[in-house]
């Protein structure tokens, strides 16, 4: 280590030697050294923390923060699916170009879920209307950098949808409606849409009906898209979002089901190649009957024996008393009439304690809770012997958990953090988390997140039946 850098980080006194001296002058004095002691006091560490050395070790400690998010990992920039993506045979010049609907206000910067229910309903009119839907990165940041810092790591920017999604959100095929126009990426739009003598039509979100039902939206917008004759249109949604929060935290979003249930968005969705290959790579965790049953991404039988449970923790110790004093409901797709499990906070509007109790009952359920309507799951299906939970907390906090439920008679609980995933599929292990939510026998979701609701979108579309779909 260089001397300079040795005088920084050298916190000890350095030894000042003398000789004891004797009485008598004419004495040699005594050979035996000594050391000077150092009270401790203000004065030893003025002498030791210099102004060099403090500005030193501040000037360093960004230094090796930085090391450590680095020595985490760089994540991928999946360039091997973008490829994929550009080389879709709808991006060919050769074949007949529809017209293109793509929404520059898309959601970014949320969780994965909340752009995914944006995403599939904003196809689903894209379909409906007949024109070819513009799908785009998950975006995490806007920033030129390919890298956010996100938890002390890491992650992507930006992540192109097909490494989350295959089907037709995300530009796949449509067995079910060939001849309707496939989606296309925002870098295919670009080159189709944004040259100098390219003609945009933009039609503004100012006047639709936001506040009516799911079907009166759709309906407003495909009159809007069916007088467009330009090739290339875009949605202005400056005004307010075309499919916001509210819509899919309202029942409003019920009124499209049946339609949106058939549409090639939720019969032909399938996970990613990439997301799937996680899953099958983690079967003994998973225990399949047969490999097929996870081989298969459109196979409707489930992984009998194993229970999903979504325990929503992290952010949720502050979202959830927040829920209780807007009075939310549960998720739009989650007050189905076909699911059993119901919330009512009814009894409990006046009374400001029991209805933050009743919330977090459902919201924030403890250990002995969860071990109880788990429980009671089991009464109505005695096959159940083992817990996957879809979490994100972390691994150490669950071991109570685990604990309880053994004692309870499980087999065994197996959780998002015991999952083995590559550098690539570490930043898509929501997906991989839901995928296999999507095939547990029976998921017990949290009633108010929209994971939750999008994996039990999934699960009915795919027709597993209403009650195999609960909440805490």
């Amino acid at each position: 280590m260089p001397r300079s850098v040795r005088s920084v980080f050298s916190w000890t006194f350095r030894a000042e030697e003398y000789v004891l001296l004797t009485a008598s002058p004419s004495a040699p004095p005594r050979t035996t050294k000594y050391r000077r002691r150092h009270s401790c006091s203000w004065r030893s560490f003025i002498r030791v923390f210099t102004l060099r050395k403090v500005l030193v070790s501040v000037t360093l400690v960004p230094v090796f923060l930085l090391l450590a998010i680095v020595c985490q990992g760089i994540p991928s920039n999946y360039e091997n699916i973008r490829s994929f993506e550009h080389h879709l045979p709808q991006h060919s010049s050769s074949i007949h170009q529809p017209q293109y609907l793509r929404f520059p206000g898309h959601l970014w910067g949320f969780g994965f879920n909340n752009v995914l229910q944006e995403a599939i309903v904003m196809s689903y009119l894209a379909y409906v209307s007949n024109v070819s839907f513009v799908f785009e990165d998950y975006t995490w940041s806007h920033l030129p950098l390919p890298w956010t810092i996100y938890d002390f790591a890491l992650r992507p920017a930006r992540i192109p949808f097909n490494a989350l999604i295959s089907g037709p959100t995300a530009g796949g095929p449509m067995p079910s409606a060939p001849d309707a126009p496939r989606a296309v990426s925002a870098e295919f739009y670009a080159q189709i849409c944004g040259g100098p003598g390219s003609q945009k039509h933009i039609i503004s979100s100012l006047n639709a009906p936001n506040d009516a039902d799911g079907d009166v939206m759709i309906d407003w917008w495909v009159y809007q898209l069916a007088s467009v004759r330009e090739p290339c249109i875009e949605i202005d949604s400056s005004a307010h979002d075309v499919f916001d929060r509210h819509f899919f935290g309202n029942p409003r979003i019920l009124s499209i089901w049946e339609s949106l249930s058939r549409s090639p968005m939720l019969t032909d969705f399938a996970w990613s190649p990439l997301v799937q290959a996680a899953v099958s790579r983690n079967f003994a965790f998973l225990q399949p009957e047969s490999a097929k049953d996870l081989y298969d991404a459109h196979s409707r039988k489930s992984l009998a024996g194993l229970v999903a449970l979504h325990l929503r923790r992290g952010d949720y110790k502050r979202h959830c008393p927040n829920l209780a004093e807007w009075g939310a409901d549960y998720m739009g797709i989650n007050q189905h009439p076909s699911l059993p499990d119901r919330f009512d906070r009814s009894p409990y509007v006046n009374d400001t304690n029991a209805r933050l109790s009743y919330y977090l009952d459902h919201c924030w359920p403890s250990t002995e809770q969860v071990v109880e309507k788990l429980r009671d799951i089991r009464k109505e299906y005695p096959g159940l012997r083992r817990v996957y939970v879809l979490s994100n907390e972390w691994a150490w906090s669950l071991d109570g958990l685990k604990n309880a439920l053994e004692e309870d008679g499980w087999d065994d609980l197996v959780s998002s953090a015991d999952i083995v995933l590559d550098s690539e599929q570490k930043h898509v292990a929501m997906a991989v988390d839901m995928a296999i939510a999507e095939k547990a026998e029976v998921f017990i979701g949290n009633g108010f997140s929209s994971l939750s609701s999008n994996v039990v979108m999934l699960r009915m579309a795919k027709g597993m039946e209403g009650k195999s779909n609960r909440f805490l």
